[in-house]
């Protein structure tokens, strides 16, 4: 495999890396890393740099930096050794409801859902999308995962949307992106039965395209790009037919986030000390203190039933 390395966009904090892979074709492989306490989540900060990266790709090619317009092939692998994402910042979440912060809860979503929904469409006509998934994928980290044309798993992979258990749902485009490839109906049971699973059940139910043994990925990567080029412009004009069939209405998605922070607003006081053991279970993953709870805690969760 020949590397061509461009100069990483990563500096400081910043957990987006990106670079040009020479494989059978130009491949930009974006690269997301845990935060400084080892969490992977999407973080507003994070988001916000994702929405940097889209922004690149939107540049026209005669002023285009090291990323240039947008290559043949995109990749999204995750630096974490145990999670490609954990999903939403729950911290952040339990922030907003004990404040009473639905404007800024919902500004938030929203910008999850046009980051989705932009690396799932906007650049269809141009660039194929892969997901490389090499650990748990779990909500809005699943919810990314389905985004790209073709997932490859590593076989310790898992996936699920764990959101039901706080007396939430997936906000990002998951109804639209899992309809693509299951019926609405196993698309819901997806959604709401805590339930997680195998990269291997995923395959038989059409959700995963590739599993691959550990380790094997980037080598899967380059085989289907290798394959996938022969018959690229077909490939990519079937490609966009399936999602202008499917995928994820923006109306439809910006209604969901709506009732998301509608139910957020309203969650019983139960469902937020499940949200704030969640919390601890992924601190303690990573051998790290979680934060004190805010001061007045218990008086704030009761106003949020």
């Amino acid at each position: 495999m020949n590397h061509v390395q461009q100069p990483d966009r990563h500096d400081g904090a910043r957990r987006v890396t990106t670079r040009i892979r020479q494989m059978a074709e130009r491949t930009l492989w974006v690269d997301v890393a845990p935060d400084a306490s080892g969490v992977h989540n999407f973080t507003p900060d994070l988001v916000e740099e994702f929405h940097g990266l889209l922004d690149q790709l939107r540049i026209p090619a005669a002023v285009a930096g090291a990323i240039g317009h947008p290559p043949p092939y995109a990749v999204i692998q995750s630096s974490h050794p145990t999670y490609f994402s954990q999903g939403g910042d729950l911290r952040f979440f339990l922030q907003c409801i004990r404040r009473r912060d639905a404007q800024r809860l919902r500004a938030y979503s929203m910008r999850c859902l046009e980051a989705i929904l932009a690396w799932s469409t906007e650049f269809k006509g141009r660039m194929a999308t892969i997901s490389l998934v090499q650990g748990r994928a779990l909500g809005g980290g699943f919810e990314l995962a389905l985004s790209a044309d073709h997932i490859i798993a590593e076989e310790q992979s898992s996936f699920g949307f764990p959101e039901i258990m706080f007396g939430l749902f997936p906000c990002s485009g998951a109804m639209g992106l899992l309809c693509e490839r299951v019926a609405p109906k196993t698309a819901e049971k997806l959604m709401t039965n805590k339930k997680v699973y195998t990269a291997a059940q995923l395959l038989e139910m059409g959700l995963v395209d590739e599993v691959v043994p550990r380790g094997a990925g980037e080598l899967a990567v380059e085989r289907y790009i290798r394959e996938h080029a022969s018959r690229r412009k077909a490939r990519m004009m079937v490609r966009q037919a399936v999602r202008r069939s499917a995928g994820i209405d923006p109306d439809e998605g910006r209604r969901v986030v709506e009732d998301w922070v509608e139910a957020a607003m309203q969650l019983a006081p139960e469902e937020v000390r499940a949200m704030e053991m969640l919390i601890l279970m992924q601190a303690g993953e990573q051998g790290v203190v979680a934060a004190p709870a805010a001061p007045a805690a218990d008086a704030a969760v009761a106003r949020v039933a």
